[in-house]
């Protein structure tokens, strides 16, 4: 069993910047493809980032050149730098983890998730 912790989060005004932290605790091993998703009130989840084992990247087009995201494997774990927050990057954010080298997008491809952190960026 692996259980998915996160961190951070908060509320900020627009341009400002927060980090996400999140840790892959338990039965673990460093092959495990981690990523960010985000859920705004009436909207459905979707991807932000996420990172392979090998450290291949990937990112929603809404968020490129805002956000980085990176990950420790020796400690299992993966960060989310978000810089230049806007409005609408509002949402809960999630990390979730599943087995493989793989960059995957859908939330359905992902076995484990954490409780979720709230972002809130006012105007």
């Amino acid at each position: 069993q692996v259980q998915v912790l996160e961190s951070g989060g908060g509320l900020v005004q627009a341009g400002a910047s927060l980090r996400l932290s999140c840790a892959a605790i338990g039965r673990t091993a460093s092959y495990y493809t981690m990523g960010w998703f985000r859920q705004a009130p009436g909207k459905e989840r979707e991807f932000v980032a996420a990172s392979t084992w090998s450290d291949n990247t990937s990112y929603a087009d809404s968020v490129k050149g805002r956000f980085t995201i990176s990950r420790d494997n020796a400690k299992n774990t993966v960060d989310l730098q978000m810089n230049s927050l806007k409005p609408e990057d509002t949402a809960v954010y999630y990390c979730a983890a599943t087995l493989g080298k793989t960059i995957l997008i859908l939330p359905t491809a992902y076995n484990y998730w954490g409780q979720g952190t709230q972002v809130t960026v006012s105007s």
